[in-house]
């Protein structure tokens, strides 16, 4: 099976979806109509040219992500507001929203480090005083590590609106596997199919926590100060790791690549729902504003 070049998220009542440096997002206003706003984003890896450039070009994918990301799901939340706060948004110039946005993501990077990476190394060296292994106390590390993430991912799941976004994620996936599969997209043709994807971030998020484990075996420093400053330093090559090995595996139907791609996909079980038909019309609409997929598909069955 040939995998097509497009990729999306989940937002607010709606799906963005990127193909190249084009992209869309759809949503499902509370009047129930589909707002559809199809945009430009020239990522950090096309204004450097380093789209070819292994784990570099990772880490820029990674920035361009949550750039990218928080901006749509900052677009798709406008529509819920009440109008007093829209007002406000409008008044906005693109300057302070720039300025807002590049706060928020660092923010976010911010949070996620210290609850994914320092977190689980402060309580994993409180067995430094029974286990003299660096080895096993990384192994532990590693453990506490994942253990946060489920934990993170099962707390949040417990809140409604984010079960309607994973939902939503559920209809992205579906409508790619469509797309992928050869049949004609339409919300019962993508209905059939699985929710589940090997490109999917939720896989790359849990690569990097294994990643991370990996490399934290090589760290030897006695300084706690200086492990610190190692696993810090450490963290834009596990991104850029982590996307290789996303990037093969959504690209391959290799026996060895679908095995260590079985992890990634299991987790997905988590983070994507069924969603229900209206849902998959929404995904539908971000996907046909970026993505010619009966052409793809034309293209595809020619080879």
């Amino acid at each position: 099976m040939r995998y097509a070049t497009i990729g999306g998220q989940a937002v607010i009542e709606g799906v963005m979806m990127r193909n190249g440096n084009d992209y869309a997002v759809a949503v499902r206003k509370p009047d129930q109509t589909i707002e559809v706003k199809k945009d430009q984003y020239i990522g950090l890896n096309a204004r450097w040219h380093m789209k070819k450039i292994p784990i570099i070009r990772g880490v820029l994918s990674f920035i361009d992500s949550l750039v990218l990301g928080m901006s749509t799901l900052t677009y798709s939340a406008s529509f819920f507001e009440d109008e007093e706060e829209a007002e406000k948004a409008k008044e906005k110039d693109s300057k302070s929203d720039a300025v807002f946005m590049g706060l928020t993501v660092a923010l976010s990077v911010v949070i996620a480090v210290v609850l994914f990476m320092l977190t689980p190394f402060f309580i994993s060296s409180l067995f430094g005083k029974v286990i003299k292994s660096p080895m096993t106390l990384a192994v532990i590390e590693g453990l506490i590590r994942i253990a946060i993430f489920f934990i993170y991912i099962v707390a949040i799941s417990q809140m409604k609106d984010i079960q309607r976004v994973f939902m939503y994620h559920g209809a992205e996936h579906k409508t790619i596997n469509c797309i992928e599969h050869g049949a004609e997209l339409t919300p019962e043709n993508a209905a059939k199919y699985s929710r589940l994807h090997k490109r999917c971030g939720t896989s790359f998020l849990f690569f990097v926590m294994i990643v991370s484990v990996i490399f934290c075996f090589f760290i030897t420093a006695q300084s706690q100060v200086m492990r610190i400053v190692i696993r810090l330093a450490l963290l834009p090559l596990i991104a850029g790791v982590s996307y290789e090995i996303i990037k093969l595996a959504g690209n391959s139907d290799n026996p060895v690549v679908n095995l260590l791609s079985k992890p990634g996909m299991w987790v997905q079980n988590m983070t994507t729902k069924e969603p229900d038909d209206s849902m998959i019309e929404v995904a539908i609409c971000a996907v046909e504003k970026v993505f010619d997929w009966r052409e793809w598909q034309e293209k595809n069955n020619e080879l």
